[in-house]
């Protein structure tokens, strides 16, 4: 599978971005996603994740209730809505499959298909 990342940028604190990840080559409708991301000098964390179907969502406690993960299965692509955001949230943005073995949600091993990232930059 193949995914594409896009729709980062330079945003004000405070202000909103939406981040897309675009799949092809598989079922996309078959597979719970993931979104993290990795500031630099810094891991990769957990951002959030969604079930293949859309009806189960996950997210690291830094975004709760400000970021937002979709999806819509006939376009194959996984959204991430990002609101009220912080100078913190600066970092690559990256998508990926999460493996139909895996038993958690927000570890970096339980995916295994990665795309590349999007910057995201928010200034103060």
């Amino acid at each position: 599978v193949q995914l594409q990342a896009s729709g980062g940028g330079l945003v004000q604190a405070g202000g909103s971005l939406r981040v897309s990840c675009a799949a092809s080559g598989r079922t996309f409708s078959f597979y719970d996603m993931g979104w993290f991301r990795q500031a630099p000098g810094k891991e990769r964390l957990f951002v959030a994740a969604i079930s293949a179907s859309g009806g189960s969502t996950y997210y690291a406690d830094s975004v709760k209730g400000r970021f937002t993960i979709s999806r819509d299965n006939a376009k194959n692509t996984m959204y991430l809505q990002m609101n009220s955001l912080k100078t913190e949230d600066t970092a690559v943005y990256s998508c990926a499959v999460r493996s139909i073995w895996a038993n958690n949600w927000s570890s970096e091993t339980s995916y295994d298909y990665w795309g590349q990232g999007t910057q995201v930059t928010v200034s103060s």
